[in-house]
């Protein structure tokens, strides 16, 4: 062995060990990267989720605000109950149909009809439910309820004061179960519409359109509330029980906004999925800011006074506006989407009520009307999107959701009535159908 050999193998010996401690350093610091992302995407998803379902206290005091005061108690009742059958039906029939965790089913189209949510713990693996790469299947399936029970609050409101109770829960079972996860499979589960180019970011079309469908479907058929149009046409204006009300639910559901739109980012383990974050967040702000300031300076054109009822709506409506493409658009451009939403509510509420369409706390024109156009604004901002494809997709979610909507409430008008007699519906459906008041010790409003 020459002298060099010599020294060389003891210095050999001692790097052994240093190189088996480098190794086993950089597997730690791959775990712990991908700990990291799956963490961090993770926390997006339950932040989110918690911010969304805030969102179902702006819905309820919103319409608490919004209706007189002898119906508040059962806008209460129902918006608690909706988000309740929610979760329950989304977990047992609706997650499993909205992704393709089946067995069976038709690509891109169905999935397995019945299988309820699987969840995972960590270190635990569920065929079809664990990434650890990504995020824990627990945070997607609360923030994707969130969005689901978001769909059925948005019914909830238009069809206020003269709907019973027990028909409108299970329109809500059907709609939480079936009618909005088949439809969100189309385009978040992978199926038709995602694979033919069709983008909504965070639910323009997918969640609001859907809710606002089904919401004008429901007022047709149900039909409007005594004396909110007289014998000459006229529109009789029925003012609300509490502006005060109907103010901090918008706030809430702004607040809420932030949730729903930032977390359907869908990744928060990178510096760019952060920035995004923070786009969208900036972005889903100043398109409500533009909506509540269209409305605002519209309505003082309008009618002399500005009126806050379409301010609250517009601020909603530019929210909506921006839901299907909230990263993408600059600060100026979003400002521009939501004040074109703002726009939209000022004039489509009083063209319903020429068509005598009844909408109390109008969410059709917030959610339908407003949806449509954020589906389409994307085209604006967005060099991916098509016109053709995002009409294409509209015209497609519209059909299938007044179709299965109206078929769901011819069934229930013939089996239990979907509406109160004219008794109840003129003392206040609190009494009648729940045998309690939000304000007892007040008259009657």
């Amino acid at each position: 062995m020459t002298t060099l050999a010599k020294l060389a193998l003891p210095a050999a010996l001692i790097a052994l060990p240093s190189l088996s401690l480098a190794e086993d350093a950089s597997v730690a610091g791959v775990n712990a990267a991908t700990d990291t992302v799956f963490i961090l995407n993770s926390l997006l998803f339950l932040v989110g989720g918690i911010l969304v379902f805030w969102m179902a206290a702006g819905f309820a005091m919103l319409e608490a605000g919004l209706v007189r005061s002898k119906n508040v108690t059962m806008q209460l009742i129902k918006n608690i109950s909706l988000f309740s059958l929610a979760a329950i039906f989304y977990y047992l029939i609706g997650y499993n149909l909205m992704y393709p965790l089946g067995t069976w089913g038709i690509d891109g189209v169905l999935s397995g009809v019945w299988g309820p949510g699987v969840l995972e713990a960590v270190g635990v693996t569920a065929e079809g439910a664990d990434d650890y790469s990504y995020a824990s299947t627990g945070s997607d399936f609360f923030f994707q309820l969130m969005f689901c029970a978001t769909t059925a609050s948005i019914v909830s409101g238009t069809l206020a004061e003269r709907i019973k109770l027990w028909p409108f829960l299970i329109f809500t079972i059907v709609l939480t179960a079936v009618i909005y996860p088949l439809q969100a499979s189309w385009k978040w589960g992978g199926g038709f519409l995602d694979a033919a180019g069709f983008l909504d970011f965070a639910g323009s079309t997918v969640v609001h359109s859907v809710g606002g469908w089904a919401a004008l479907t429901g007022a047709l058929i149900l039909g409007p509330r005594i004396g909110k149009y007289n014998k000459a046409g006229k529109t009789v204006p029925i003012p609300g029980s509490n502006l005060t009300l109907a103010t901090l639910g918008t706030f809430i559901l702004w607040l809420g906004w932030f949730g729903f739109n930032g977390g359907s980012q869908l990744a928060m383990g990178t510096v760019g999925d952060v920035g995004d974050v923070s786009r969208i967040f900036a972005n889903t702000n100043t398109a409500a800011a533009g909506g509540a300031i269209a409305a605002l300076i519209l309505t003082q054109l309008l009618y002399k006074k500005p009126d806050l009822t379409m301010v609250l709506n517009g601020a909603l409506a530019g929210l909506v506006s921006i839901t299907a493409e909230p990263l993408t658009p600059s600060l100026g451009a979003a400002t521009l989407i939501g004040a074109v939403g703002g726009v939209i509510v000022v004039f489509a509420v009083p063209f319903l009520d020429k068509l005598k369409i009844d909408d109390v706390v109008g969410a059709i024109p917030v959610h339908l009307i407003a949806g449509i156009w954020g589906t389409i604004a994307v085209v604006f901002t967005n060099s991916d999107a098509s016109l053709g494809t995002q009409l294409y997709a509209i015209v497609v979610v519209g059909l299938f959701t007044v179709i299965v909507s109206g078929v769901v409430w011819y069934i229930l008008k013939a089996t239990m009535g979907l509406r109160v007699d004219e008794e109840t519906e003129i003392n206040g459906l609190d009494m009648a159908e729940l045998g309690m008041e939000a304000y007892p010790e007040f008259s009657k409003g």
